[in-house]
């Protein structure tokens, strides 16, 4: 029964993508087992990630040692250990990505969030990271700013493939939409096959009800409790909405944009959705709720561990859940505003806040390194 949940989600279009990685998941083969028996088709990662498998156990301790004999740079030691865990990914789940002809097998990973604003500072490490990586199937995730949708057009312009990370408002994800298409029309212009660069659109769910809940607690109407734990489906699906109307729907109710439609004729990949964050945060709520209630093809869902652990263990999936629910999301949303919470001030408090945690945890991380002390080996230079 625990395959067939999660096959059953496979099936309804849903790419099921794990939201960690580590040092041991690699070595011990429990990332290869969770591809082989859970139905897993990508790993995403983070600097929150990174942070925490490097400081649980001993397993990058010989390359402590062997950095620190070479007197390499905390930044540079970093980057090292974490586009090693990438690249090994990449190639145990190289089968995946032969065998869908590119469509999943993908792993993510992020650019130096310190460089979230800097447009230029960020294609630059793009380039570095593709480089680094090495690997077909290696998505580089640049988070939503401003500078970052410059960003974005420019690498997608350059062949290379994309995560847009930190996606938090339906106007922010028809401009990574549009930013994702300049980029294509670039790659044509120079003559790359669009066919072999992809891209991903995460949007983040659990963290808008965190904040929309903390709003309406504060309310404490008997309006504003029923409002509670609505808002972050309603956003997800009114973004699908949104996805539809540039790359056209499954069932073609939703003709694509001509715009799409003359990429997809010189074999541009859609930009899938990407339902991140979806670890529930409120235990009130149902810890399978992100991944039941926001299925629908073409959409990737990337879940902690412990999440597609319960999904496996009581999900239950009935089909699409996302389409036909958009009047109802357009009310949720009506009903917030007339509480008057303001959907553009969550937004950029979220995208605010989810750069500064990447940040603290890329510094935690380079402290990681820079107080690691490996024997008969000096400490790893700042």
């Amino acid at each position: 029964m625990t395959d067939d949940v999660l096959k059953r989600l496979s099936d309804e279009g849903v790419a099921i993508w794990l939201d960690d990685l580590s040092r041991k998941r690699i070595t011990s083969g429990n990332l290869a087992e969770l591809i082989e028996r859970k139905h897993v088709v990508g790993v995403t990662t983070n600097p929150t990630i990174f942070e925490q498998a490097v400081g649980r156990g001993d397993d990058y301790a010989d390359q402590f040692r062997e950095l620190a004999l070479r007197g390499v740079t905390v930044s540079e030691a970093v980057r090292m250990i974490t586009t090693a865990d990438v690249r090994d990914a990449a190639d145990i789940l190289r089968p995946v990505f032969d065998a869908t002809g590119g469509r999943d097998g993908w792993v993510s990973i992020e650019v130096d969030p310190c460089l979230a604003h800097g447009t230029a500072a960020t294609v630059a490490e793009a380039k570095q990271l593709a480089w680094l990586v090495d690997r077909p199937n290696t998505l580089i995730k640049i988070p939503a700013t401003k500078a970052g949708l410059l960003a974005i057009t420019e690498v997608i312009g350059l062949g290379i493939s994309v995560n847009v990370t930190l996606i938090f408002s339906l106007e922010r994800y028809r401009e990574v939409m549009d930013a994702y298409l300049i980029g294509l029309e670039k790659a044509k212009e120079r003559g790359l096959d669009l066919s072999t660069i992809h891209s991903v659109a995460s949007f983040f769910v659990s963290r808008v009800d965190t904040e929309i809940d903390k709003r309406l607690d504060a309310i404490g109407t008997p309006e504003a409790k029923e409002a509670r734990g609505k808002a972050a489906l309603a956003n997800a699906r009114l973004a699908y909405q949104a996805y539809e109307e540039v790359f056209g729907s499954a069932d073609g109710s939703t003709q694509a944009s001509g715009r799409w439609a003359a990429l997809d004729r010189a074999s541009a990949n859609r930009q899938r959705p990407l339902w991140a964050s979806t670890g529930v945060k409120d235990p009130s709520y149902p810890d399978t709720l992100y991944i039941t209630e926001l299925v629908a093809p073409g959409t990737v869902n990337t879940m902690p561990e412990a999440t597609l652990d319960a999904t496996a263990d009581h999900g239950e999936i009935t089909g699409n859940t996302i389409t036909g629910t958009y009047e109802q999301a357009r009310s949720d949303f009506s009903t917030l505003a007339g509480l008057g919470i303001s959907y553009r001030n969550v937004a950029q408090v979220l995208e605010t806040e989810g750069i500064q945690k990447f940040q603290r945890s890329w510094d935690s991380l380079l402290n990681a390194v820079r107080h690691a002390r490996p024997t008969k080996a000096p400490a790893i230079a700042d």
